[in-house]
């Protein structure tokens, strides 16, 4: 099922119900797999169609809509992580200047629907080890594991060549094997 680009471009309101309908679901577990924080993730899944809806004139049919409702998700959320960052950053300096212990936290308390009840302490312990990686291997993992989208989307998504993609797929997947490694060595037995 696809959406009329024309009548998205027209305006047309039963089309971008349509288009919220087909690809919402996947843009909220990418930005959940991005910022793992569900209020967060539904707010900024709202405002990738708000914006989608703004700009869908400059839509290139070139390319493919979820590729770019993908790579708007993933704008907002490098947004979002840059704008916590920076707000955890002046809220450090100014617990400093005023002498007082208030300690920033992001939540780590989150629940993604594709993580049973079992493996939420593992999926916590990936998700921790998600957020070091450099922003761009984070990124093609998320979209590559957790969206199964094939090399050729994530080149797209990402604006990168397929061999990008491989080489950060790979340097990802060491990176977590590494990070992961005493999680998993220390509770084999649970």
């Amino acid at each position: 099922m696809e959406v009329d680009i024309q009548e998205l471009k027209a305006g047309d309101e039963r089309a971008f119900r349509q288009l919220m309908d087909l690809h919402g679901k996947g843009i909220f577990n990418l930005c959940l797999g991005m910022i793992p924080n569900r209020e967060d993730a539904e707010d900024i899944t709202q405002d990738v169609f708000v914006e989608a809806y703004k700009h869908i004139r400059e839509f290139r049919e070139s390319a493919h809509i979820k590729t770019w409702l993908f790579r708007i998700a993933l704008n907002k959320c490098y947004d979002h992580i840059k704008y916590s960052k920076r707000k955890k950053r002046s809220g450090i300096v100014q617990s400093l200047f005023d002498k007082e212990d208030n300690p920033i936290e992001i939540p780590s308390n989150f629940a993604h629907p594709g993580i049973t009840l079992e493996n939420k302490e593992h999926a916590k312990a990936l998700y921790g080890a998600l957020a070091t990686l450099p922003e761009n291997q984070h990124t093609a993992f998320t979209l590559y594991e957790m969206q199964g989208l094939d090399y050729k989307q994530i080149a797209e998504t990402m604006s990168v060549s397929i061999p990008a993609v491989e080489s950060l797929l790979s340097r990802a997947r060491a990176g977590l094997r590494k990070k992961l490694h005493d999680y998993y060595t220390n509770n084999a037995s649970s």
